[in-house]
């Protein structure tokens, strides 16, 4: 029989499981929403236990799907990057809701740590800024607010991790572990260190011992107990989304850049095998690691992007349906003005003001559901446009850019898309690239194909492409108003 490759890919608001055939083919899914919890402004919280309990009864549905585990070779594991899980080592039981990457509760933290001149050290040793998208200031705040999580420290029982971390330890009964990216994005690991750094650790509070071990991002990390899905399984494949939607683009070469459109924006190039530095504002983080040998991107991070459309159907019931916007873009010649800001959990690179709040600006009598949808779909365009401008003055000009997610597959936006950074865009038939990067990591490590080259080769599928196509004068009315607009956010 055939090898194959199940993938849990846990998001922000589902888990999926997938089974992958060894050239990249999709054989079964399933998908579960997941439960978006708002408890004050600013605050976003998950359930860990519904997050376990959804992904186990995917991962069990699409096996039975395919007729059992018995060809299943490998398991690859991606997931939402920086939120944050506590639990118990003893009971394997969560300690608190888990804190979501879009949580801001800490910017207070992170203000006084500034304060304190502390965001060069932090910036030069682990590649990130002092902002609460990232976890070591999530993990201190469970520790000061959460009884439980307290409680277990002071017992000798917490376990602290990212959603990787937490489905490796349920999967295996134990096994407490992180690969190098998702390790990357807590403000606790130096770039060009092995493990968790204890002055970092020092600086945040967090206990190093409650940490996850950092390891490869492919290769026999872990493996399932039998119980759980009829045989032991080897865990051969951990990936931030985002990393494993880079590896999904085939982005393997210094300068190869992706951008995801999810739940939030999120692009990455690679830059190799030195540790980036960034003048502007972006990122630095671990890509992947194999054989304890780092390859680097750099990050520009934009923290809503699908989930502004998310709102204008659940809140605001402008749109039944996300599809709808695509022909609401196409039913008006231009947004008639109207400019959206989607600061809602506020602004990521290479703004990172956490402060900043949502606007839609430019209304007027004659504005309607069309003119919003169309203003919110053209925010993704302007927003990647800030981003560009950053990384070419880091000496990182893009020169193409690959897109992928749930909001790529809007031919609109991805045409806008290419217009707007006046660069060609490129999209591949299968926009879910996140999850394919973890089955081409699992399958990598896992030896179904010797490197992750070879692996990128023989799963990645067609592509198509988008040409720019504006005239200059439009392009720079689009960005001189979504300028104007961004100063009042």
């Amino acid at each position: 029989m055939t090898a194959t490759i199940l993938v849990l890919d846990e998001g922000t608001t589902s888990t999926r499981a997938i089974v992958f055939a060894a050239d990249g083919r999709q054989l079964a899914v399933c998908q579960e929403e997941l439960t978006q919890y708002y408890p004050r402004p600013g605050w976003v919280e998950h359930d860990a236990g519904e997050i376990w309990a959804k992904t186990l009864a995917c991962a069990r549905r699409v096996l039975e799907q395919i007729g059992g585990a018995g060809s299943v070779a490998a398991i690859g594991i991606t997931n939402q990057r920086e939120t944050v899980v506590a639990w118990d080592r003893l009971t394997g039981e969560p300690l608190s809701r888990a804190i979501v990457w879009q949580d801001r509760r800490t910017a207070g933290q992170c203000k006084d740590l500034k304060a304190g001149g502390y965001e060069p050290l932090v910036t030069a040793r682990t590649g990130l800024l002092l902002d609460p998208y990232f976890s070591g200031t999530k993990m201190r705040w469970l520790l000061d607010h959460a009884p439980a999580v307290a409680q277990a420290r002071a017992a000798g029982r917490l376990a602290l991790g990212t959603v990787e971390s937490w489905l490796v330890w349920k999967l295996s009964g134990g096994e407490h572990v992180s690969d190098a990216g998702n390790a990357s994005r807590t403000l606790l690991l130096a770039l060009d260190g092995a493990q968790f750094d204890p002055e970092l650790c020092d600086l945040f509070g967090v206990p190093g011992e409650a940490l996850p071990q950092v390891v490869d991002s492919h290769g026999p990390l872990a493996a399932s107990d039998a119980r759980l899905l009829g045989r032991a399984i080897p865990i051969c494949g951990l990936a931030g989304d985002q990393q494993a939607a880079t590896i999904g683009q085939g982005c393997l070469a210094p300068g190869e850049t992706k951008a995801t459109f999810g739940t939030g924006a999120f692009v990455l190039t690679n830059s190799g095998s030195e540790p980036p530095r960034s003048d502007n504002r972006l990122l630095g983080t671990v890509l992947y690691q194999e054989n304890g040998r780092r390859t680097y991107a750099v990050e520009g991070s934009v923290f809503v992007a699908g989930s502004l459309i998310q709102w204008l159907r659940d809140s605001l019931g402008l749109i039944g349906n996300a599809a709808e916007t695509e022909a609401l873009a196409r039913s008006i010649p231009d947004s008639g003005g109207v400019v959206v800001v989607p600061a809602l959990a506020g602004l990521g690179a290479p703004h990172w003001n956490a402060a900043a709040r949502g606007v839609i600006c430019g209304l007027s009598f004659a504005s309607g559901r069309a003119e919003i949808a169309r203003a919110a779909l053209e925010a993704m365009a302007h927003q990647t446009a800030d981003l560009a401008q950053a990384f070419a003055a880091d000496g990182a000009a893009w020169q193409g850019l690959r897109i992928d997610g749930g909001m790529s597959a809007n031919d609109w936006m991805a045409q806008d898309l290419a217009d707007v950074l006046d660069l060609p865009v490129e999209r591949p038939d299968e926009v879910e690239t996140t999850a394919l990067g973890a089955a081409m990591l699992a399958a990598t490590g896992a030896g179904i194909h010797a490197t992750l080259a070879e692996a990128v080769e023989a799963m990645r599928g067609a592509v198509r492409r988008f040409e720019p196509a504006m005239a200059q004068e439009e392009r720079r009315g689009r960005l001189a108003g979504w300028h104007r607009a961004l100063a009042t956010a």
